[in-house]
């Protein structure tokens, strides 16, 4: 399971880094097609190559914008499984400490596709979920899933204006 993350953790950085190194080849491709080369240069004048590098980068972003918007949709999905674990600590809270009823109280994990159905054990309940609910680190995974859906829309809002402006 360390492993795993790990390997993820990875995979982050490298989308990290080649969103970095893309939006500055962008924004060296966005000026040079621009009139301040005119302003250089004198004259401004494209060619085919130049024309076919517009037109490549413009189908490559167009690409990656759908992509992207693939991961904006999923990054949606921690949020709901929070909101579906929070509702459930606010279950725990407003009960009686101590009564049998918290007891049955649970959460299936299983139920969002995380792991498999036949994991064990898969469903937390009660006095060990009510642990879970006043962990700091609970609260504040919720913020960074928020955090990290708002840059998935950034990114695919940045995509789509480049699109815009170049086309």
């Amino acid at each position: 399971m360390l492993a795993r993350i790990q390997l993820m953790q990875y995979v982050i950085y490298g989308i990290a880094s080649f969103f970095f190194l893309y939006g500055i080849i962008l924004l060296a491709e966005g000026f040079y097609i621009t009139n301040a080369v005119k302003e250089l240069h004198g004259e401004f004048k494209t060619s085919a190559c130049g024309r076919c590098i517009s037109g490549m980068f413009v189908f490559l972003t167009y690409g990656l914008g759908v992509a992207w918007l693939g991961v904006f949709g999923f990054s949606a999905v921690p949020m709901f499984m929070f909101y579906n674990i929070w509702s459930t600590c606010e279950v725990i809270k407003s009960q009686i400490n101590g009564t049998a009823a918290v007891e049955q109280i649970c959460v299936d994990i299983r139920q969002y596709g995380i792991i498999p159905w036949n994991a064990f054990p898969g469903k937390i309940c009660g006095s060990a979920l009510e642990n879970i609910c006043n962990t700091n680190e609970f609260y504040m995974s919720y913020h960074l899933f928020i955090v990290a859906c708002a840059g998935a829309g950034a990114t695919v809002v940045a995509l789509l204006i480049y699109m815009m402006a170049t086309t």
